[in-house]
């Protein structure tokens, strides 16, 4: 399938609004005006198609990259090293194509892309879309204080709530009081009220909760739920429980 073809088919709801428009600019420099582009077939429902999110992804990804003025191969690289491993090395390129095709798009608004992220994706998946952008700003081997205020930002606009972006911040740096942040309680927390809050978290954070966007993206889900654990497994070994 070409390139074309392939993103026509795999969005639904994101060929519309302020997220279709940045899309359909970034086609328009990539393919020529004789190449069709399929057009997504009317949908009822809402759910958000594997294409959805990568087409989210890809636009977070590139203003966080851009978020402290200049743009590091590090996180480049990155991106194109996490599209590898959950499309494969075909499906990675076209992404990637893509992706600097928007990166090159200097009128991008935040608050009207994540908008239309919030009114559309599910929960689980905008956990996902955090933790993803948090893995690209860690790239360089730290996370800069003007990439943590942009996620912080994003994650407001896409209604993720303190405690869940804490949580999946937490995971990104090493420290006792990490876990903690982790499991979303507070340092000094009972035995009960730690495993109270492993069961709510694994729960929260399993891979199945982003079954519908395809086992490449469950695959990126199991990383997070993997912290969880580690957390857990922590402050049991500290506490002795």
């Amino acid at each position: 399938m070409s390139f074309a073809k392939w993103i026509g088919a795999s969005v639904g709801w994101s060929f519309g609004g302020p997220i279709g428009a940045i899309i359909g600019l970034a086609l328009g420099s990539l393919v020529d005006s004789s190449t069709s582009i399929a057009k997504p077939q009317k949908r009822f429902r809402s759910q958000t198609q594997s294409g959805d999110f990568e087409v989210s992804l890809l636009i977070l990804a590139s203003l966080v990259i851009k978020a402290d003025g200049k743009q590091d191969q590090r996180e480049l690289d990155f991106v194109r090293r996490q599209f590898v491993q959950m499309y494969g090395k075909q499906r990675a390129n076209q992404a990637f194509r893509l992706f600097k095709a928007i990166n090159q798009q200097t009128h991008i608004s935040l608050r009207q892309v994540c908008m239309q992220i919030q009114q559309m994706m599910d929960h689980a998946s905008r956990l996902q879309l955090l933790h993803f952008l948090f893995g690209i700003a860690k790239a360089d081997g730290k996370v800069a204080a003007v990439e943590v205020s942009l996620i912080e930002q994003i994650a407001q606009y896409l209604r993720i709530s303190k405690n869940d972006y804490e949580s999946i911040k937490a995971m990104f740096y090493n420290s006792r009081e990490e876990a903690y942040k982790i499991l979303e309680i507070e340092k000094g927390a009972s035995p009960l009220a730690i495993k109270k809050a492993y069961r709510k978290m694994a729960k929260k954070f399993h891979p199945d909760k982003v079954q519908h966007l395809g086992e490449e993206h469950q695959k990126g889900a199991e990383e997070k739920f993997r912290k969880v654990q580690q957390a857990y497994e922590q402050l049991q070994g500290e506490l002795g429980f």
